[in-house]
Order: structure tokens, then C-alpha cells, then sequence
């Protein structure tokens, strides 16, 4: 639980909550913390499992980033049906076909 100190009659965070880990709030919390994480980088010595080639870093992005922009396809596609845009300009906009698009997302989108 972060640490507090009272000012003014109001409790007052030194340190908030971010991700699992505590985010410092004065410039002496950054500097330690600053110092800390130093001294973890100096002292760090990686295990046989660590380290992955560059190239599987890269392909695990790209599916993430795939995934996100289909994602995004399928909530735009969904608010096109939802204000009938037909499914030949869906397609027109895909690079694809009418046929094509609506076999691809028409099961997938919310209103078809």
C-alpha cells in the first residue's frame, strides 16, 4: 500500500498505483527509484531463457498489431451496417469484393 503524508489536513499519496508498481511522486522517490532500477541493470545477469531473437520479437508485434487493426475493421464495419452502408462499398473500402467482405465479416459483425 502506498505510503502518505499529511498536508494541509489532507492525505496526500507519496506514491500511486500503477500496474503492480509504485509510481514515485517527489523528486527524492524518482531519484531513489532511478537509483534502484540502476542497480538492478548493473547486477541483472540473464538466464538461457531471457534472451529470443529479434526476429520472434518482431513477428509476436506484427500478430498483436494484426490483431488490433482487425478488430478495429470489425467495429467499423459494424457501424457501417448499423447505418445500412452497403456491403458493395464495404467491400470497395476493403479492396475486396462485396461478396468477399460479407463472407468474410458478415457472422462477425454485430449488426449484419
Amino acid at each position: 500500500m502506498p505510503r502518505s503524508i499529511q498536508v494541509s489536513g489532507d492525505l496526500m499519496p507519496r506514491s500511486i498505483q500503477v500496474s503492480g508498481d509504485l509510481m514515485p511522486r517527489s523528486i527524492q522517490d524518482i531519484l531513489d527509484h532511478a537509483d534502484e532500477l540502476a542497480e538492478r541493470f548493473e547486477n541483472y545477469e540473464p538466464e538461457p531463457g531471457d534472451e529470443r531473437p529479434v526476429e520472434e520479437y518482431l513477428l509476436e508485434r506484427a500478430a498483436l498489431a494484426r490483431a488490433r487493426s482487425e478488430r478495429q475493421i470489425v467495429e467499423a464495419i459494424s457501424a457501417a451496417r448499423a447505418k445500412a452502408v452497403p456491403w458493395q462499398r464495404i467491400g470497395e473500402l476493403l479492396g475486396t469484393s462485396a461478396h468477399a467482405a460479407r463472407q468474410r465479416y458478415g457472422n462477425v459483425i454485430i449488426n449484419n
